[in-house]
C-alpha cells in the first residue's frame, strides 16, 4: 500500500469513528431535508438537486455530537443540525453563482443548469428555509446566534470579494475573514448543540471555543492545500485562489518575508499579470510560508482539543476529539 493510500485509509477509519454516534441524528436530518424538498413547491427538482449533493455533513454532525453529550433533546438538536446544513448549502449555491462554477462535488451547479438569476433566488429560499428549522427549536439563544451567523457569513464573503488582489491586507485581516466565512458556522454548529441539550454554560462555552478553533483550522487546511495539493485532489488548478486574486495565509506570509521578490513587488504595485501570479504560486509552494501556515494550523488544533477537557467523558466527546485531527489531516 502506498503512503497516500495508507493515509486515505486512516482518514476513512477516522471518519467512520467520528460519524458513528451521530448516525441516528443524521438519518433525521436527511429525512427533514427530503421532506422539505418534497413539500417546498420549488419547481423542477431544484431543491432536491442541492440538498442531495452528497456532502460530508460535517457541520450537522458537529451539532449532533455536541448535543449528544447531554442526551434527551435529540429532536430539537436534529432540527438545528438540519438548519446548519441548509445554511451551508445556501452559501454554496450563492458562492457557485458568484464564482461562475460549473460543478460542485462532481454535480452541475444550480447556476450552470438553471442560470444565475434562478440560483440566487433558490439560495435565498434555502436561507429562509434554514431559519424556519431554527425557529422550530424554540430557543431564542440559538435563533439569535443563527441570525448573527448569517451576517458573519455575508460579511466574510464581502470581505473576500472586496480584498481581491489587495496586497496591503495582513494575516490579522485574513483571520477575521476566515472566521466570518468559515469558522462562524462551525462555531454555531457546536455551540447550538450544547445550548439545545441543556448543557451547563461552561460546557456550551467550551463547545463554542471548540467550534471556533476547528473552523479556523478547517479553512487554513483548505488554503494550504491550495498550494500543496494536486489538481486531482483539489478539483481545481493548484494555486487557484491566488490566481483568482484571493490572498490566503501562505501568500500573505510569503509576501511579508520576501517583499522584494520581483513578482511580489509587481503584484503589490497593481499588476494582475497571470505570469506574475503563477510565479508567486510556485514560490509560495516551495517556501517556508507553507510550514509557518501549518504551525498556525497546529495552534488552532491544540486549542480545539484543549476546549474538550471540560466536556463529559462520553462517546461523542471521543468523536469530537478525533474530528480535530481529521479536519487537520484531510487532503480535499
Amino acid at each position: 500500500m502506498t503512503t497516500a493510500a495508507a493515509a486515505r485509509e486512516r482518514l476513512d477509519e477516522a471518519a467512520r469513528f467520528i460519524y458513528e454516534p451521530a448516525s441516528g441524528g443524521l438519518e433525521l436530518v436527511m429525512e427533514n431535508l427530503a421532506a422539505l424538498a418534497e413539500s417546498s413547491g420549488v419547481p423542477r427538482g431544484m431543491l432536491s438537486h442541492v440538498v442531495g449533493g452528497g456532502g460530508k455533513l460535517l457541520r450537522p454532525t458537529i451539532t449532533l455530537l455536541a448535543g449528544g453529550l447531554r442526551p434527551g433533546q435529540e429532536e430539537r438538536v436534529a432540527l438545528m443540525a438540519t438548519a446548519v446544513e441548509l445554511l451551508h448549502v445556501a452559501t454554496l449555491v450563492h458562492d457557485d453563482t458568484v464564482d461562475r462554477s460549473e460543478k460542485r462535488r462532481g454535480r452541475a451547479t444550480v447556476s450552470s443548469v438553471w442560470g444565475d438569476d434562478v440560483a440566487v433566488l433558490l439560495g435565498d429560499y434555502v436561507f429562509a428555509a434554514s431559519a424556519t428549522f431554527v425557529c422550530d427549536t424554540g430557543n431564542i439563544r440559538v435563533i439569535r446566534r443563527f441570525s448573527e451567523t448569517i451576517m458573519e457569513l455575508a460579511r466574510g464573503e464581502l470581505a473576500e470579494r472586496m480584498s481581491k488582489h489587495d496586497w496591503t491586507q495582513t494575516p490579522e485581516d485574513y483571520q477575521r475573514r476566515i472566521y466570518d466565512k468559515t469558522a462562524s458556522l462551525i462555531r454555531t454548529a457546536a455551540e447550538s448543540g450544547g445550548a439545545l441539550s441543556g448543557a451547563p454554560e461552561e460546557e456550551t462555552q467550551a463547545l463554542r471555543a471548540f467550534g471556533y478553533n476547528v473552523g479556523m483550522a478547517f479553512q487554513i487546511v483548505d488554503d494550504v492545500l491550495d498550494f500543496t495539493g494536486s489538481e486531482e485532489e483539489l478539483g481545481k488548478p493548484v494555486g487557484n485562489d491566488l490566481l483568482q486574486g484571493t490572498l490566503t495565509l501562505p501568500a500573505l506570509l510569503f509576501a511579508a518575508r520576501r517583499p522584494d521578490e520581483p513578482a511580489v513587488r509587481r503584484l503589490r504595485e497593481g499588476s494582475r499579470d497571470e505570469a506574475d501570479l503563477a510565479a508567486v504560486v510556485e514560490l509560495v509552494r516551495n517556501s517556508s510560508a507553507v510550514e509557518e501556515s501549518l504551525m498556525e494550523l497546529d495552534s488552532y488544533r491544540n486549542a480545539a482539543r484543549a476546549a474538550l477537557a471540560v466536556l463529559p467523558d462520553a462517546r461523542e466527546r471521543q468523536s469530537l476529539d478525533a474530528l480535530v485531527d481529521y479536519v487537520a489531516e484531510r487532503r480535499s
